[in-house]
């Protein structure tokens, strides 16, 4: 039997061929099956699509391979930590799939910047032997998450920078410029990845951090325990957010990234009233931006001791650092505006 004319027949046919489509029809061994397609791949005639189970040869054809590859909308891998780097993923995620086909410009360059963002993290951060991927497109988004199995995200902040407990990590983390191994990272990738998302979630330990860009909220909650860090992102495929507009809202006089924005009501401890030890908390870190902005959303009530120690106290240790304050309703700009008057006396 001319077991590669069978098969040239067959995906003539069908527009594709499986291994054991072969095996069913002739009886044969998957071994001497699979010698057939090797032969007429390495003739060039035919392409091999996808991975175990899904794996699947087409005529060796342009139109063929774009046909193909349209079809084929989620891809998960398991990636070796051993001696990798983020571009040789993200180039083996793109391979034979249509996530990547026809992006608008904005869109492909978000999606490529947080992809290798995170996965940077996770290989350098997560000591863990390995590194899942998995990545689909629908009608409306294109969606990630990369999972490892290592220290976690937060225990590794906690332990790092002597912290007594997660959300004291989450709080530094979100106002970027955090980094564990500072001669590698800059501090950057968490925090940009969090603005161009739709959707951005960490889960580690048993803390999730929730950004939701639709509707400009972020939100800490109470999870089921997870072992490692899990990183979800979305980014909506009519989505106006361009990259550079981004990186120049928390960039001033060419200083690189210089500004940040900190969301004040992560910081309470059981009751709407903020202390001047909270204070302290909430400007840890602060010193390395020029401009910050502290925002009050959904925050009632602001003690005097917080609005004197931000406003007076620290900003006389920073004369130099612009810090402003918005959506901060009539209570709370009353205490604000009290403690800098108290600066200019």
């Amino acid at each position: 039997m001319d077991i590669c004319g069978l098969i040239l027949r067959v995906l003539k046919k069908n527009g594709e061929v499986k291994s054991a489509d072969i095996v069913m029809l002739t009886g044969f061994s998957r071994t001497y099956v699979n010698r057939a397609f090797r032969e007429l791949k390495n003739d060039g005639k035919i392409l091999l699509i996808g991975k175990a189970n899904k794996a699947k040869y087409i005529f060796a054809t342009e139109s063929a391979l774009v046909a193909a590859k349209e079809n084929i909308l989620r891809i998960r891998r398991v990636f070796k930590n051993d001696n990798i780097d983020e571009d040789f993923v993200f180039k083996e995620i793109k391979k034979n799939n249509g996530i990547f086909l026809n992006l608008v410009p904005n869109i492909s360059t978000i999606v490529g910047y947080a992809f290798l963002e995170m996965v940077n993290n996770a290989i350098d951060h997560s000591q863990s032997d390995e590194i899942e991927i998995v990545i689909e497109k629908n009608e409306n988004s294109i969606n990630f998450s990369v999972t490892d199995k290592g220290v976690g995200i937060f225990n590794n902040i906690m332990k790092k920078k002597s912290l007594t407990n997660e959300m004291s990590a989450i709080q530094d983390l979100l106002k970027g410029k955090l980094t564990t191994i500072p001669e590698k990272h800059s501090g950057e990738g968490i925090f940009f990845t969090s603005k161009v998302a739709s959707f951005f979630s960490i889960q580690s330990s048993c803390k999730k951090v929730i950004f939701d860009n639709f509707m400009n909220e972020v939100l800490v909650k109470d999870a089921r325990e997870t072992f490692g860090t899990k990183i979800r992102f979305s980014i909506s495929l009519d989505s106006k957010t361009k990259i550079e507009d981004i990186f120049k809202q928390y960039t001033e006089d060419d200083l690189g990234f210089s500004k940040t924005k900190v969301t004040i009501k992560l910081y309470k401890q059981g009751t709407e009233y903020i202390s001047r030890s909270q204070a302290r908390r909430v400007l840890t870190g602060l010193d390395k931006f020029k401009t910050i902005i502290l925002d009050f959303k959904d925050v009632k009530l602001v003690g005097q001791g917080f609005a004197d120690e931000v406003f007076r106290v620290w900003k006389l240790r920073y004369p130099g650092i612009d810090i402003t304050f918005e959506n901060a309703d009539e209570n709370v700009s009353f205490m604000i505006k009290r403690a800098k008057e108290q600066l200019s006396i």
